[in-house]
């Protein structure tokens, strides 16, 4: 890990513990081993700190998520998606608690927005395709999306909040099977 990936991880951990506004740089500075001359070399503010891991976070997001097959029935690559982006968030715990702080913060720039809406395109195209179809509720697509999106955290917020050990197949089946009863036609 170079040192720039030092203090972004190091920033990671202590901004999910301590929250965004009790955290200086000079304890991500102290967490990372550098020095304060070193971490402003990478990043002037904490801002852009921010920013940099809420669009590193955002690419690895996209990352998970399969390429939508259109041949594929809808309700099946609108499950896929659904299930990668929980199991993404469980298998990345600090990163959801991360984004549970700053999702609506004014920290997060117009461009960094941008990045992180360019990571859901693909879901946008499936939804109006699907409502095109007549497969999935004519409701407006960010409405749509945010339920989906609500559904999404409420789980996450509950499953990060219980004793487990492992991800739980037949309860991620259920959010998704629950999810897709809710927008389909």
């Amino acid at each position: 890990m170079n040192k720039k990936d030092s203090i972004l991880q190091s920033a990671l951990e202590l901004l999910v513990e301590k929250g965004v506004h009790n955290t200086p740089m000079s304890a991500i500075a102290k967490n990372a081993g550098t020095g304060m001359g070193t971490i402003y070399n990478y990043f002037p503010t904490k801002d852009v700190l921010i920013n940099e891991l809420y669009v590193n976070i955002k690419k690895q997001e996209d990352t998970v998520f399969p390429d939508f097959d259109t041949t594929r029935p809808i309700k099946t690559q609108f499950e896929a998606y659904l299930r990668d982006i929980i199991l993404f968030f469980i298998d990345n715990a600090q990163y959801f608690m991360f984004m549970e702080q700053v999702r609506a913060s004014p920290i997060i720039t117009e461009e960094s927005k941008k990045v992180g809406i360019a990571t859901v395109l693909p879901v946008y195209d499936l939804i109006n395709k699907g409502k095109e179809e007549r497969i999935i509720k004519d409701i407006e697509t960010d409405e749509l999306i945010q339920f989906m999106g609500g559904a999404v955290v409420s789980y996450l917020r509950w499953y990060h909040t219980q004793e487990h050990t492992n991800s739980n197949s037949s309860s991620i089946q259920n959010q998704v099977n629950m999810t897709w009863d809710a927008i389909k036609e």
